[in-house]
């Protein structure tokens, strides 16, 4: 087993699918946006999963719900802390 590849935090998934979603990545710099993920990442509980289907068998709609509610909560906090922060260059 090869754990950086075989497990993975699901909330990962949902961060950067919710970055894709507003447009983030189009406005912020890599740097911003690695930040950006780690901020939201730190800000939210630990899911750790095998596989992205176990979601679909696992996780009731209410409750991918409230995870996706927490993503856009905890990615708007992080985003004012790096707009907040001077552009780092590269």
């Amino acid at each position: 087993m090869i754990l950086d590849t075989d497990i993975h935090n699901f909330y990962e998934h949902l961060v950067l699918k919710e970055i894709e979603k507003q447009g983030l990545a189009r406005t912020l710099t890599p740097y911003q946006l690695a930040d950006l993920c780690c901020l939201t990442l730190n800000q939210l509980p630990s899911h750790y999963i095998r596989h992205d289907v176990d979601m679909i068998y696992f996780t009731t709609d209410a409750e991918r719900s409230e995870m996706e509610k927490k993503v856009i909560a905890s990615l708007r906090q992080a985003y004012d802390k790096i707009q907040a922060v001077p552009t780092r260059q590269a």
